[in-house]
């Protein structure tokens, strides 16, 4: 049996540059930046659900890769299992079509100066400096 629900999160890098997600819903969290993502099914894996999740929200077939960071435990257990939650973010690779905000208000690659000018979820904002990482090294080795 499950102990802790984990919510996974897509870090998609393309040019430099990250693509950051504008929450609909809920309304108290409407507007507010994210990383595309979701919660695990019962008994699905956590790279299965983030390939569900970014079909669903984006429109997109991804391949899981690296993990970033350490679980990040969320403020508040899960409404609907009551279980404790961990927000787990993993780098994707884009396979196929071309990212869509199916269930977002809006969709944006950001730069590393970009992460710091959005207004990022709070469970989210831990991880912009390891992407930043990311994102310099990348832009050194091009």
């Amino acid at each position: 049996m499950q102990e802790t629900l984990i919510v996974v999160g897509a870090v998609v890098i393309r040019d430099g540059r990250v693509l950051a997600a504008q929450r609909a819903e809920p309304e108290a969290d409407r507007g507010r930046w994210e990383f595309p993502g979701g919660k695990t099914e019962p008994g699905e894996s956590p790279g299965d659900a983030l390939v569900r999740e970014c079909r669903e929200e984006l429109g997109v077939t991804v391949e899981v890769r690296d993990r970033i960071g350490s679980d990040l435990p969320l403020p508040r257990p899960d409404r609907r299992t009551g279980l404790p939650a961990v927000l787990r973010l993993y780098r994707v690779e884009l396979l196929e079509g071309v990212p869509r905000p199916l269930e977002h208000l809006a969709l944006e690659w950001v730069d590393i100066a970009g992460l710091e000018r959005l207004d990022w979820l709070p469970a989210d904002r831990p991880f912009l400096g390891p992407i930043a990482h990311i994102l310099q090294v990348g832009e050194q080795t091009a």
